[in-house]
């Protein structure tokens, strides 16, 4: 019986040695579990000095649901990315299917549970969702690809 490994509190550094987003789109704080093949399970804080909040208006700024559905996604990758075969490999979104259930405000912490359910041949497909201290925000269903894996099994021209 091999033991699972499982890698914990990585921080920005050591989380983009198995992802390739960078700054400004790089959302992840801490993954502070992930299980390769598996689970992840990370966090953002929003703080007030995200460049993407309107520091222009006196209402309470919410995270956009672009930005939400990207930090979601960047914990989600840690599922599979840290597999060695996928390490690194640059992903695309086939398909990305949220249910928004309520909005994620500054000065929120969101924390992301993600699942893989399959990964085969440069597809993974899986979920995550994402609570605040007020419960589940918002949940994604998701079908990545990793098109270096995928061409390698493309027929060969003669």
């Amino acid at each position: 019986m091999t033991q699972e490994i499982v890698l914990r509190n990585l921080d920005p550094i050591e989380i983009q040695k198995y992802q390739q987003n960078r700054y400004p789109c790089f959302f992840v704080d801490c993954i502070e579990e992930v299980v390769p093949g598996k689970s992840a399970k990370g966090y953002k804080n929003f703080t007030f000095n995200e460049w993407f909040f309107d520091h222009n208006s006196e209402e309470v700024s919410e995270v956009p649901e672009a930005i939400q559905i990207e930090t979601l996604t960047q914990v989600f990758l840690m599922t599979f990315l840290t597999l060695p075969e996928y390490k690194g490999e640059k992903t695309s979104f086939v398909s990305v299917e949220t249910r928004h259930i309520k909005p994620v405000k500054v000065g929120d912490r969101l924390n992301i549970s993600a699942k893989l359910v399959s990964v085969s041949r440069g597809l993974a497909k899986g979920e995550a969702i994402g609570t605040t201290g007020g419960g589940a925000c918002l949940e994604i269903k998701f079908l990545i690809a990793v098109p270096s894996i995928m061409k390698s099994f493309l027929p060969q021209e003669k």
